[in-house]
């Protein structure tokens, strides 16, 4: 399987179907729904087949030998008679078990939000094809192993999501719309400025044994392949690492969202249809912690050994801030959006702890908290259908009428408290067992706990406030759920209660590679407390 271009196929197919839609009739709702859907679906098998056949024992993270599924060809060139030489880009695709994860964790999304987008009315053509897109520049950034092609799918997923929120959003579309452009535009112009500093800071050795400049993730990665006056080699005396380190670090925080960058997020899910908000919580959050994962941590070891302890700062500020703010919210919409700025920091903390366990716990964290936040915002997206509210106060006794509807709620609520049993349980319990096991960053963890106790509160509240008690009257005639809802709920479900239970079908997927990653980060010459 390592020779079919599995990566190539699972990326650009909904490139294929876009292109199908665009030329077909604008009537034609019904093939294309079918089209989309079936593009998705195979993607769900493509992700399979790769899970299947991937190598557990193969660690990735800086050596091209230990990824899988690479794809590697000469994509651009040209020669240049100045000091910067020929330039080349590769087309480097390739995956290990920090990406694996992320790329099934996309397929199942995107069918899942494709099914969530049946009820859209207008402009259907244009929004599935935007929706395609979409598909794709996700898909990409997971896949990337050369720079140069991780920005443009970065860049990519930007005009997409924009125009889904502005166009087919709420009444307040284009205000959520351009606010989310700009914050991530800012970031996008971050990460450009780094990633130009680095390609003319370090080289890589070609088969004539010529050097040039690169673009090349894993070439960046080798400090061997810095030249001495880069300027951003850790060779250079005089070099501005850790500007560009932070340059990326918000570039990247800001899609996760990380606190003070989180603003435009609930404006987004509020505004965005139920399809976007599933596909923006379920995959686009993790692209921000993916590339601190990818970029920051094997590019600036000794960077990030020096900032760890801001890191699971921050983390600890997005847990308990986001808690906060999702327990003061009346909008159904905008506390399931305060919730995942506050579960993303459990995913921060876990990263800054350096160890096996915490990295594990994170990665875990970011494919569980996305099956886990798309189920509850499909949640509120059928509530609201049948309602046209979103208020909590303006629910209550809802298990009276929709009692299936309600035991979905149940699991996804508890599911995003963590409860034993659930996915949500293992990842946080192996990200404050990483970080606790870390000297400097203790007191943080333990600080860190109360947003267990603060999630419990609000989505609890929130299930005694819609569901509980005597039924409003005003919902007497609520339907329970349909097919359609049945397709998006079950494999969501069937995911959270598997991987509760048996966590090691994601977790030896990852192992590997997270123990490759704490090994080189522990070869970095600056030490870090506790470990």
């Amino acid at each position: 399987m390592q020779q079919v271009p599995l990566l190539s196929l699972i990326t650009f197919l909904p490139i294929i179907g876009m292109i199908i839609i665009l030329f077909l009739p604008k009537n034609n709702d019904k093939v294309i729904k079918a089209l989309t859907l079936a593009v998705t679906g195979i993607q769900v098998i493509l992700g399979i087949v790769i899970w299947r056949f991937y190598d557990y024992s193969l660690g990735g993270i800086y050596n091209q030998a230990t990824f899988q599924f690479v794809e590697k060809f000469r994509w651009i060139e040209i020669p240049s008679v100045s000091w910067l030489g020929t330039i080349k880009i590769d087309y480097f695709l390739g995956i290990d078990g920090i990406s694996a994860p992320l790329i099934l964790l996309t397929a199942i999304i995107t069918f899942v939000a494709t099914l969530a987008s049946w009820n859209i009315k207008t402009s259907l053509k244009g929004y599935f094809a935007l929706f395609l897109l979409l598909d794709t520049g996700m898909m990409g950034v997971f896949v990337s192993l050369d720079f140069f092609l991780f920005y443009i799918f970065w860049e990519v997923m930007l005009l997409p999501m924009y125009f889904l929120i502005g166009i087919w959003g709420g009444p307040r579309k284009e205000y959520a719309a351009i606010k989310f452009f700009i914050y991530t535009l800012l970031g996008s112009v971050f990460i450009l400025l780094a990633m130009i500093g680095l390609y003319l800071s370090a080289t890589e050795t070609l088969a004539d044994g010529s050097k040039v400049f690169t673009f090349n993730m894993l070439a960046l990665m080798n400090s061997e392949n810095y030249t001495h006056d880069g300027i951003l080699s850790p060779l250079n005396p005089n070099n501005f690492r850790l500007l560009a380190f932070l340059a990326l670090f918000v570039g990247f925080a800001i899609k996760i969202p990380m606190f003070p960058f989180h603003t435009w997020l609930p404006d987004a899910h509020v505004e965005a249809p139920t399809a976007i908000s599933v596909i923006l919580a379920g995959v686009l959050l993790k692209m921000g912690t993916y590339g601190i994962l990818r970029i920051n941590y094997p590019m600036f070891p000794e960077i990030t050994h020096q900032l760890a302890w801001w890191i699971a700062m921050f983390g600890m500020i997005n847990i308990i801030y986001g808690a906060l703010c999702a327990l003061a919210q009346k909008d159904f919409k905008k506390l399931i959006a305060y919730s995942s700025v506050s579960h993303m920091g459990f995913v921060m903390l876990g990263m800054a702890s350096l160890n096996t366990a915490g990295i594990s716990g994170a990665v875990f964290q970011m494919f569980n908290h996305g099956t886990i936040t798309a189920m509850l915002f499909i949640i509120v997206g059928i509530i609201y259908d049948r309602a046209h509210t979103r208020g909590i106060n303006d629910f209550g006794g809802l298990a009276n009428q929709m009692p299936i509807y309600t035991g979905f709620v149940t699991i996804a609520f508890f599911a995003a408290i963590g409860l034993p049993g659930l996915s949500g349980f293992i990842s946080e319990t192996f990200v404050f067992l990483g970080a606790f096991h870390v000297e400097s960053i203790r007191l943080i963890t333990v600080i860190s706990t109360l947003g267990i106790l603060l999630g419990a509160g609000y989505m609890l509240w929130t299930l005694q406030r819609i569901f509980l008690g005597e039924l409003n009257p005003k919902w007497n005639t609520l339907n329970d759920l349909t097919f359609r809802e049945y397709a998006m709920l079950v494999p969501l479900t069937i995911i959270i209660i598997v991987l509760g239970i048996y966590p090691s079908l994601m977790l030896d997927l990852m192992n590997s590679s997270v123990n490759t990653m704490v090994e080189f980060l522990l070869k970095s010459p600056v030490s870090f407390s506790g470990l």
